[in-house]
């Protein structure tokens, strides 16, 4: 089945879009991917240095949780009005501001005294993060025809994995050369060149008139989706029961369903609603979030299972745990490639498949498995969202509307955001309570059925999601 929506009809081709040629599409990936590397590397980066920077400022575990929860609340939050504000403003103007604020937080960061100044940095490098994720694949997909597309977003992809591989032994190496405070500096000549490049070579995106900001649905599903994953996020350290976890909780699933009514009667919404009644986009964003909820249990629980269950030194865990970046790298652009000739559905599908036997794989693994077997099952495992992703993003961003690609990309960030939380509040949640009933093996066994599950309900998913027309004369 092949579905074209009303505004897909309606996008602009050949004469309606300035004629862009292959040197200046390449130009598009490289400030897009920069962004893309930039913020997978600080994201995978920090929890290397967490134990220094707990031991300067003396602060406790939950103290010091907020360096990286402040950073993922706000960019989960900002995500959608940065989409929207794209749409209507153009994606070069805005884009570019994201190195900008992204390179001050970083210098904040660098700079900061004491811990509440280093969590303030945070915020503001979660507002420049935003900022990027929510339009560097608005700007790919806007630039790339159909028949590209795919191959191009795979690019993106794998410079993404990249950053996600090179972080922790590039974040360690950092630390331990000159200490935790350039982690973060090191981002400034990186957040420099990306920003100028943006500026002076990037070129204008059409500002719509006419349009307005949904202000109301705005502040709604940013302090609703912070309340939640806030809540999320912190449950562990307060406790489900705590009366901060249920009235975050609470708040903010009401503040969502404001939103939703919000923007059901707003003349130009946040949000259009209808977007959803277009499977293929519906069930896109769907499967993203399984896969990164499935994925994240495990990412949370894995270093227990090779440190202390196997006994391996942090450097060997890291080394071990590599595998499964790695193999994303390899991956990625091929499946791009292979999307844009067979389509998304297939490799999609299997990508999500393979996801699902790597989690059982390891799940199986006790305490004489060869720590190779484990790096070959997480190797599986990064294959499967090496083909998985790419695909699966080319489908979204196809079937969204022309106008609506920044809310599309804001909206495909969003997943996998709340699908990370979800993911570690899962295994978390879960394994400490399986852990009081049962030893560690059958509780981690336990605990992996569940990304099992989703992974398999991701797959079922990618395979029945209709085929979008690409707008291939584009």
């Amino acid at each position: 089945m092949t579905i074209t929506s009303r505004e897909q009809k309606a996008a602009p081709t050949g004469e309606g879009r300035a004629a862009v040629n292959d040197s200046y599409r390449w130009l598009v990936l490289i400030v897009a991917g920069t962004s893309a590397f930039m913020g997978a590397l600080d994201g995978s980066i920090i929890n290397v240095i967490i134990p220094q920077i707990q031991a300067q400022y003396q602060a406790t575990l939950g103290d010091i949780s907020w360096v990286s929860t402040a950073y993922l609340v706000t960019i989960s939050s900002l995500l959608l009005s940065v989409g929207r504000l794209g749409d209507m403003w153009g994606y070069k103007r805005v884009f570019g501001s994201g190195f900008i604020v992204f390179g001050l937080g970083s210098l904040l960061c660098g700079l900061a005294p004491t811990l509440p100044a280093l969590i303030a940095g945070r915020l503001v490098q979660g507002a420049g993060a935003a900022i990027m994720m929510a339009l560097s694949p608005a700007l790919v997909t806007t630039t790339f025809p159909g028949r590209e597309r795919g191959r191009a977003l795979g690019m993106q992809a794998t410079l993404t994995f990249t950053g996600l591989t090179l972080g922790p032994s590039l974040g360690g190496f950092i630390a331990g050369q000159w200490g935790w405070h350039w982690v973060f500096l090191i981002n400034l000549p990186v957040a420099a060149v990306g920003a100028v490049l943006a500026y002076t070579q990037l070129r204008p995106t059409e500002r719509r008139s006419g349009q307005t900001f949904d202000f109301a649905g705005a502040l709604l599903f940013a302090a609703g989706l912070a309340s939640v994953l806030l809540a999320l996020s912190q449950a562990e350290t307060w406790g489900w029961g705590d009366l901060r976890t249920r009235l975050l909780l609470a708040g903010g699933a009401l503040l969502l369903l404001l939103f939703l009514w919000q923007e059901r009667r707003a003349a130009q919404p946040m949000l259009p609603l209808w977007m959803f009644r277009v499977p293929a986009f519906t069930s896109g964003i769907a499967a993203s979030f399984l896969q990164f909820s499935a994925t994240f249990v495990l990412t949370f629980l894995l270093p227990f299972y090779l440190q202390q269950y196997r006994g391996l030194s942090p450097g060997a865990a890291g080394a071990v745990m590599t595998a499964q970046p790695a193999a994303m790298v390899a991956v990625a652009g091929l499946a791009g490639w292979l999307s844009d000739r067979i389509g998304t559905r297939i490799p999609a599908t299997a990508g999500m498949a393979a996801i699902a036997c790597g989690l059982w794989l390891v799940s199986r693994a006790g305490a004489a498995t060869p720590v190779t077997q484990v790096a070959l099952c997480l190797a599986l495992i990064g294959l499967g969202a090496g083909f998985f992703n790419p695909p699966n993003n080319s489908s979204i961003m196809s079937a969204a509307p022309w106008d609506r690609q920044g809310v599309a990309a804001a909206l495909l960030a969003a997943a996998r955001n709340v699908g990370m939380v979800t993911g570690i509040t899962i295994a978390s949640t879960l394994f400490a309570h399986l852990s009081q009933r049962m030893d560690f093996l059958a509780a981690f066994r336990t605990t992996l059925a569940v990304p099992v599950g989703l992974a398999v309900t991701g797959a079922l998913l990618s395979l029945v999601r209709p085929t979008v027309a690409k707008d291939a004369d584009k």
